[in-house]
């Protein structure tokens, strides 16, 4: 008699199910946390080795500059090296971090080369300091003085190489401290400009609504004016010297605040009771770097005169006349009276004009030469490249 096979289980003749193949690794999954770490470590390394390289052919071209008798510092190279650095970048970095990264690198190998000295309205984290830190890095010595004539001084006296002050306000206009020095030490040339965005913060350790007192400097508050009048009207506002002096004062009294800058606060270690109360949104103000010699030229240069005026009709028409004639075009133009001999009451003028280009183009020589005729006095403050606004 023939028996039927029992029917086998579907798990197989045991009952078990088949065993399960080893799985492979899963193409899938991205790398791990570890193998990332170690690729920036790798990187890394490979970063601070090509960047001392670079300080090393830096120190190298600093060697030669001073054989040659130049400077170590030239603001036109400088701006070359950032704009091909930003050039070249395809993200994700944003531009400001590139910025102040290689502002760094250059700052720490020409402090390779030569110790400098920047002389500047301090004290230390008012604009005026930022702005120095902006162009030159921290690897340089910033000596922060008390005033505008200070500093002009300090340069005129060769203690520093160097200085930093506040030329023009998109807000308020001319720095009139400035010019007056101008007048005085027409010698100081300017060798660089820094346009500066300035955002203003309410700084204090009490509550808004506690500020019976708001300190700062008088360009700083009327700057701020409506926001502070809307925001805080039961605070008194006070004049000082700085921006950074007001945020120390915020600090040791209590019920005050100062309008300040966001760095003055990490210093001061103050509570941002409220940022950017500037009321226009664009507040840039305008710094020159002055120094004993004038710039190179680059090929996107402004030109800063001081021309001395009568007061006559038509003295002005006739002295910007040849600026126009040759096709140079005009960016800024401030008027500022000052006495001519014992009578008052009929000054002179002084006008500050910037027009595009180098002293040595072609056309803006040719228009000079044409104005010297027609004024009683023609200083060229300076030739310097122009400069992208940064961020304070």
């Amino acid at each position: 008699m023939n028996r039927k096979s029992a029917p086998k289980n579907r798990t197989g003749t045991s009952g078990k199910p088949p065993a399960s193949k080893p799985r492979g690794p899963d193409t899938k999954r991205g790398p791990s946390l570890d193998s990332l770490r170690q690729e920036i470590d790798r990187l890394d390394q490979e970063l601070v080795k090509h960047m001392n390289r670079r300080a090393q052919v830096a120190a190298r071209i600093g060697q030669l500059k001073h054989d040659q008798g130049l400077e170590v510092w030239s603001a036109a190279r400088e701006d070359q090296v950032l704009a091909k650095a930003l050039g070249s970048s395809q993200g994700p970095l944003p531009e400001e971090t590139l910025r102040i990264i290689f502002r760094e690198l250059m700052s720490g190998s020409r402090a390779l080369q030569r110790s400098i000295r920047v002389a500047c309205l301090g004290p230390k984290y008012s604009y005026s300091h930022l702005a120095s830190v902006a162009k030159f890095g921290e690897a340089v010595e910033h000596v922060p003085l008390g005033s505008i004539a200070a500093v002009f001084e300090e340069v005129n006296r060769r203690t520093v190489q160097f200085g930093l002050v506040p030329l023009e306000n998109s807000t308020d206009g001319r720095i009139a401290d400035t010019l007056e020095m101008f007048t005085k030490l027409p010698n100081v040339k300017i060798r660089a400009e820094v346009r500066l965005r300035i955002h203003h913060c309410l700084l204090g350790r009490c509550e808004w609504s506690q500020v019976r007192r708001v300190y700062s400097k008088s360009q700083a508050l009327s700057q701020c004016r409506d926001w502070l009048g809307k925001n805080v009207p039961q605070a008194v506002k006070v004049e000082v010297v700085s921006t950074a002096a007001a945020a120390e004062l915020a600090r040791v009294e209590e019920f005050a605040a100062a309008v300040a800058s966001r760095a003055a606060a990490t210093a001061c270690k103050l509570d941002i009771l409220a940022e950017n109360i500037e009321d226009q949104h664009y507040n840039v103000t305008r710094f020159a770097v002055i120094s004993e010699h004038p710039g190179e030229r680059t090929g996107r240069d402004k030109t800063t005169l001081m021309i001395r005026l009568p007061n006559q009709v038509g003295s002005l028409s006739k002295v910007i006349s040849p600026f126009e004639k040759l096709g140079v075009n005009m960016t800024w133009i401030e008027s500022f009276p000052i006495p001519s001999g014992s009578s008052e009451s009929d000054p002179s003028y002084l006008f500050f004009i910037d027009v595009e280009g180098h002293f040595d183009d072609e056309p803006v020589k040719k228009a000079l030469e044409s104005a010297r005729k027609r004024c009683e006095r023609l200083d060229i403050l300076g030739s310097y490249p122009k400069s992208l606004c940064v961020e304070s």
